[in-house]
């Protein structure tokens, strides 16, 4: 049912060369953006506690104390910690499209991408899963010609496979996806 292309070639838009900086950048935006930053926390003015001072200015022999919102006290506030954050880092559309293909180039330079005709024709589960049985490697990324996104629903339910369409695949997601199994279709025009 599903036969791989033996003497597949990528067409000349994809260069020849890996463009590591490139990669990098496009790496870094992808997981940069995946951080959440919401890591915060209290200062002494979001602290409820009383503000009223602790005890007498003078004739305690104690140290000058405010109110016990101060961070030297257990439960005070917290001086110059984190605070929120939320940096969004952008890539372009044509750098966008550049990473994606150079992150293929560079998994196909390690022979980590297989060229897969008849996913069209994939109507289980099963057989998509002794077709992956067959395959060198641990960790698969599936990605899909527009035609052939109904394959996505016997594909999802497989261990350690992940499913993108070649419109929406990242650079972050070809890059880190184990072994590419892409679809022939991808590249008919």
């Amino acid at each position: 049912m599903l036969k791989i292309d033996a003497d597949f070639k990528l067409p000349k838009e994809f260069g020849k060369e890996v463009n590591k900086s490139l990669l990098a950048q496009a790496i870094r935006v992808y997981e940069e953006r995946s951080h959440v930053g919401l890591r915060n926390t209290k200062t002494r003015s979001e602290i409820n506690r009383t503000g009223k001072k602790v005890y007498a200015q003078k004739g305690t022999g104690g140290a000058r104390h405010g109110s016990r919102r101060a961070n030297v006290f257990v439960g005070g506030g917290v001086i110059f910690g984190p605070r929120p954050l939320r940096r969004i880092l952008e890539l372009p559309a044509k750098l966008k499209i550049l990473a994606k293909n150079t992150a293929i180039l560079a998994k196909f330079i390690v022979h980590e991408v297989i060229a897969v005709e008849g996913l069209s024709k994939v109507n289980k589960t099963k057989t998509a899963g002794d077709f992956v049985k067959t395959l060198k490697g641990r960790k698969f990324t599936f990605v899909l010609s527009e035609k052939n996104l109904k394959a996505n629903k016997f594909l999802r339910n497989l261990k350690n496979t992940k499913n993108v369409s070649y419109k929406e695949a990242s650079a972050l997601d070809i890059f880190k996806g184990g072994t590419v199994i892409l679809d022939k279709e991808i590249f008919t025009k």
